[in-house]
């Protein structure tokens, strides 16, 4: 990369918005901190089994939604001072999308009263059976995919709670990656069907652009949502990352996005700051969601989608514990992990909360640098 004038003054602003995100953050953080104590928008032992954990009990009547200071920091410094049409809006609505979904997830396991559940498959075939109203068998006939769908689902998740179940948080997370795919097939043009391969050029995969987007955003998604389980970690985490999306679409030359990144990594400085043991607030899934999305987009707009994994390497090591608890629950019937996702595996043989999170780091700063050092190759 030659260094002109034009380039490092991208890199000055970039550097700039970070700092700026991390003040303006910094000030409003008590008046969010105030508004989640005030309103009772806490960790709840009802919906959290993990705060059974003795070690964890101490977590309950923490906030949450503690998110809500980088997705709302970030929005606003990008709206009114980076907003480029080609290139911020659907990152940053996006975001929004996924935020918005997590904050009614961590709305409605606070304070809705009843429990949400699905009708189970046996129960559907036998109202078919018998149901009187033709009409309402026909129905269930109709619907009897989404019903199995819905069903099978919560192989992905704990068994219906207060909050939104996984076919529904699915359902809308493909939405958004939907969202994302069709701007990018569709509006942003034939470069962006190229994808970067590592070590060997790029290859067009034309119309198949669009699942792989919903794919890795769902994935990722939900992979940081998986990792908000201790202080500090999915933030530390999140900081690294940004940091190292920042250099990368700074050499790539996509400038807006690089201030993108460097706001999104000024916010999660003071977050993180707020949220290291013993936290002041928690994520939740308003932040979790809408951060993945926003790193899964931010990936693939420069064109290192495939180096997902690698950048979101510990958030990828999370959802996958989850997958092997499961496939060893259903397939085995066995537990793999002592429990999932794995920082609670460690937790339970005996690491501390502060190990754990730190060693996280380093093994995901790591692998980041390697993948930086991919991209670049």
């Amino acid at each position: 990369m030659i260094l002109t004038e034009s380039t490092i003054h991208v890199l000055q602003t970039a550097l700039g918005f970070g700092a700026i995100a991390s003040i303006v953050s910094f000030l409003w953080a008590p008046v969010l901190i105030a508004f989640l104590y005030k309103y009772n928008i806490i960790r709840n032992p009802e919906y959290d089994a993990s705060l059974a954990m003795g070690a964890r009990k101490s977590k309950a009547g923490v906030p949450v939604m503690g998110g809500l200071l980088v997705i709302v920091t970030v929005a606003a410094i990008t709206m009114i001072f980076n907003w480029e049409r080609s290139f911020t809006w659907v990152p940053i609505g996006v975001m929004l999308l996924s935020a918005t979904l997590g904050g009614v997830d961590d709305l409605l396991n606070i304070f809705n009263q009843k429990k949400r559940r699905n009708r189970k498959l046996r129960q559907i075939f036998t109202l078919i059976k018998v149901h009187k109203n033709t009409w309402y068998r026909i129905w269930l006939v109709i619907t009897l995919p989404w019903s199995m769908f819905k069903r099978t689902s919560l192989w992905l998740g704990s068994h219906p709670g207060k909050g939104l179940h996984v076919h529904e948080r699915l359902l809308t997370e493909f939405i958004a990656g939907a969202i994302a795919a069709w701007w990018i097939y569709v509006k942003l043009g034939k470069h962006w069907q190229n994808i970067a391969i590592p070590f060997d050029g790029t290859v067009d995969i034309s119309w198949l652009i669009i699942p792989f987007v919903i794919f890795f955003v769902v994935a990722t998604a939900n992979a940081v949502n998986m990792a908000d389980g201790m202080d500090g970690l999915a933030g530390g985490a999140l900081i690294i990352t940004f940091s190292a999306l920042t250099i990368l679409s700074w050499i790539e030359g996509y400038g807006e996005i690089a201030i993108l990144n460097a706001t999104t990594t000024g916010a999660l400085l003071t977050y993180t700051y707020f949220n290291i043991k013993p936290a002041r607030f928690q994520m939740g899934d308003v932040g979790s969601l809408g951060l993945g999305s926003l790193l899964a987009i931010n990936t693939i707009v420069i064109n290192h989608m495939l180096l997902l994994p690698l950048l979101g390497f510990i958030f990828y090591v999370e959802l996958a514990s989850v997958i092997i608890q499961i496939l060893g629950r259903y397939i085995l019937g066995k537990r793999i992990f002592t429990m999932a996702p794995i920082h609670h595996h460690f937790e339970m043989r005996g690491w501390s909360e502060e190990k754990t999170v730190m060693r996280f780091w380093i093994i995901h700063a790591m692998v980041v640098l390697f993948g930086l050092w991919v991209a670049l190759h």
